[in-house]
Formats: structure tokens, sequence, C-alpha cells
């Protein structure tokens, strides 16, 4: 599907964009693939890795700008949507800024995405966004809402949105691992709580997962995948093995276990052999056959949570991965 099409990817500089651009590059080998983010530098530096092949595109622009994503989207065949303010601290702190970002620049994506007669579009979720506690998860939460109407919305328009949804991308830049990497030879990590769990993702499956998206949606589903779960004291653990811990309290926003599936999603939820599938609710689309395809419906109590889940990571396996990729870690 995506081979020899013209592809762009909002955020494209952050973590998710480097991982997406390389493999998609020499996976489906595209006509055109467009990075298009607000960060000069970002791009700059990108650009360097890319300065021989002719398929990459960069673009200045912010999806605030609606007039900037009509201009970048033309011609274009599919969207990844990964642009976000995704810190949630920061997100508490600059809740205007927050909004702006993922929910208006949510609906002018859709819009423009419409008028300029994109095929399909992926916007990147976030466990967050399941019964949120902070405002970075309800914006989401809100993304989310807006590209699955976006299917109705487009009305007699061919332009189709989908959802994928994951944890926390291992190793990516702001995320724990390089956090406690960095503090480690100082021998002392802080810990927010020794219950609290989170979910475990490689950039290469989040960009497996988008890949299944294009191939597999009809519109308006919500792609959640199957991954391990893992304590915060056994992250750090993998980490600094002799480190003592300082317990300093969650942050504002922080929830103590990630939630993928809520219980309010079960009845809407069906599951395979690598993912679940939310279907939307509206216009009876839960119940298209073509949309379940091969789904095994889940329990009605179904949740799906970083503390209850059937699948963990050792500290060992992670050691091992962080061993593996010493020199990628926290650089993108």
């Amino acid at each position: 599907m995506l081979t020899n099409s013209s592809i762009l990817i909002t955020g494209g500089t952050g973590s998710f964009g480097h991982a997406f651009v390389s493999q998609t590059l020499v996976k489906y080998n595209p006509r055109r693939l467009v990075i298009y983010s607000r960060d000069e530098m970002k791009q700059w530096e990108m650009a360097k890795i890319y300065q021989n092949d002719d398929r990459v595109r960069f673009f200045i622009g912010d999806v605030r700008d609606k007039d900037r994503l009509a201009r970048a989207l033309n011609g274009i065949d599919y969207v990844v949507h990964a642009a976000a303010t995704k810190i949630v601290p920061t997100a508490e702190y600059n809740p205007f800024e927050c909004v702006k970002t993922n929910v208006f620049g949510a609906m002018n994506l859709i819009d423009a995405c419409i008028d300029q007669g994109v095929k399909r579009v992926v916007a990147l979720s976030t466990d967050k966004a399941s019964s949120p506690v902070n405002l970075y998860g309800a914006t989401k939460l809100t993304s989310d809402k807006l590209f699955i109407a976006g299917n109705s919305y487009s009305g007699g328009a061919d332009t189709r949105f989908a959802v994928v949804r994951y944890g926390n991308v291992m190793g990516s830049r702001g995320s724990v691992i390089p956090f406690f990497m960095a503090l480690a030879e100082k021998g002392v990590l802080p810990i927010t709580d020794e219950r609290m769990t989170r979910f475990m993702i490689t950039l290469e499956q989040g960009v497996d997962l988008v890949w299944h998206a294009f191939e597999d949606m009809v519109g308006g589903e919500i792609y959640v995948k199957k991954i391990p779960s893992m304590t915060l004291l056994d992250i750090a653990r993998a980490v600094a093995p002799n480190a003592h811990y300082d317990i300093i309290g969650i942050r504002p926003g922080e929830k103590l276990h990630e939630q993928m599936v809520s219980f309010e999603d079960a009845p809407h939820t069906y599951e395979y052999a690598e993912y679940y599938k939310i279907l939307p609710a509206i216009y009876n689309w839960s119940l298209d056959s073509i949309r379940i395809n091969d789904g095994k419906k889940v329990a009605l109590d179904f949740i799906y949570c970083s503390d209850n889940n059937t699948e963990w990571m050792s500290v060992n396996i992670l050691r091992t991965w962080i061993q593996e990729n010493r020199e990628h870690i926290g650089k993108i």
C-alpha cells in the first residue's frame, strides 16, 4: 500500500519519526516522504542523515496552522500524525498550549486531510488517553475521538482515519530509561512510587503497528498493541543494579498504573493475535463485520492495564536490550 506513495508525518523529527522514516524507506520505497515539524534545528540535523536521498523532504510548519498544513498535504496519499505536546508535567503547567497542539492541531489536520484528498490517516495515541487523569491524556482522548468522528465528518470524501495506542517507548528521548542512565553514576535514582508499573514497547513495534493500521483500517478503529509491563523499580534495577532509590512521590498528573483498554471500552473491543482493536460505538460501527474481521470479542469486564497484564518484561531482558541499544538510547 505505501510502496511508491507520498507520505507525510507530523512531528516527524521525534523519536517515532526517526524510526518510521528509516524503516519505511527500506520496506516500502515511497515516492516521497515528507517530515512536517516546527523545530528547524531538529530538521537540520535529520536532513544530514538523508542528504543524498531525494525521497525525503522537509517542511517547516505547525499543526496549529491550518493553511500551512493544507500546503504541505498537497499531493499526499498517507499521513501519520505524531505531533503532540506529550510531557505530562509540561502539559499540567501549560494547559492552553497543550490544548492548542493536541486538540486544535488534530482538528486542523482532519480538515486539511479531507480538503486535500488524503487517502488514509493514522494518528498516534497513548495509554494515558484511556481513563485519563492528566491533561495530556485528556487532550489525547479528545484527539482520538476527533479522528474517529472524522470518518463521518468527511462526508462523501474518501479520507479515512484510525488511531494506534501504545505505552512508553523504550529509550526514546525524555523517557525514563535515558533519564535513569544519566543519573546512574551518582548512585541514587529518584523513584516516584515503588508500586508503579508501565507498559513497554520498542520503536520498531510502534512502527509495525502503524503499518498494520494502514493495511487493516476501514475507519474509526483504535489499535492497541499487546506489549509487556514492568515495574518502575525493575526498570531502575535493569539500568543501575547497585543504585539506591529515593522515593519522591508521584508527579502532578501522573498515574500509578497505565491503561490502554478501559472497562467502558470493553463492549466494543476485539482481540487478535498481537493486538486489540477498539471499534467506535457511534453508527453501530462496532458491529460491522468488515471492521471486526476475525476478531474475538473480549469479556465485558475486560481491562488492559499495566498492573493486570499477563506479559511481563524481566530485568535481564531489559538489561540485554539496553546493552544492545546503548548508543541510540535517548539520542532521538
